[in-house]
């Protein structure tokens, strides 16, 4: 791309190349893998019929290298990324292409990368919802929770301050008082 030249679709990431790039070589060995096994089956009588499975290979093959020249294009055209183009890529190991295979998953698994998404999202117009990622704030210091005691299971009641008590006159027994009069037992007064 020419430094003057401007495109508004920015650079497109590495795996997006990535996947053009494996979808052009494929649709070629797709192309000579159909042809060669066409050829080989065509003249059997008795595997006539399975010509066509060896004819569905070619013809993947052109829609494959159509596909991935959109993607290499500069400016590349809009396209959705073509996740039936993998899925029969993938069922090309029914003819025996275990690399087309290969391929259909790796494209698969490129398709779901959200750079690959929100590329595809901007080459077609579509807003693709990017959240930015917000810095995590740090956690508060802990604060100690304040040691509780375990509490007795019977439950007293508060303490009330006790009042000063009154002293009390003491009784004494046998004490002789005033007012009661002294009886001798031997008569005298």
């Amino acid at each position: 791309m020419n430094e003057n030249t401007y495109s508004p679709y920015g650079e497109s990431p590495s795996l997006v190349k990535t996947i053009a790039v494996l979808t052009l070589i494929n649709g070629i060995v797709n192309i000579f893998w159909g042809l060669i096994a066409t050829a080989v089956v065509v003249p059997t009588i008795i595997l006539t019929c399975l010509a066509v499975f060896t004819i569905l290979p070619t013809i993947l093959g052109i829609f494959e290298i159509i596909y991935a020249l959109k993607l290499l294009n500069n400016p590349p055209q809009p396209v959705q990324p073509s996740t039936t183009l993998a899925i029969l890529e993938i069922l090309c190991v029914l003819t025996g292409n275990v690399f087309s295979m290969i391929v259909g998953i790796l494209a698969l698994v490129f398709y779901s990368d959200a750079q690959v998404k929100s590329y595809f999202a901007r080459l077609n117009g579509i807003p693709y919802p990017v959240a930015p990622a917000a810095p995590v704030p740090p956690a508060p210091p802990a604060v100690p929770e304040p040691v509780i005691e375990p509490e007795s299971p019977v439950e007293t009641a508060p303490e009330v301050p006790a009042e000063p008590k009154k002293p009390r006159p003491r009784k004494v027994a046998a004490e002789k008082t005033d007012a009661e009069p002294d009886t001798d037992t031997d008569g005298l007064v």
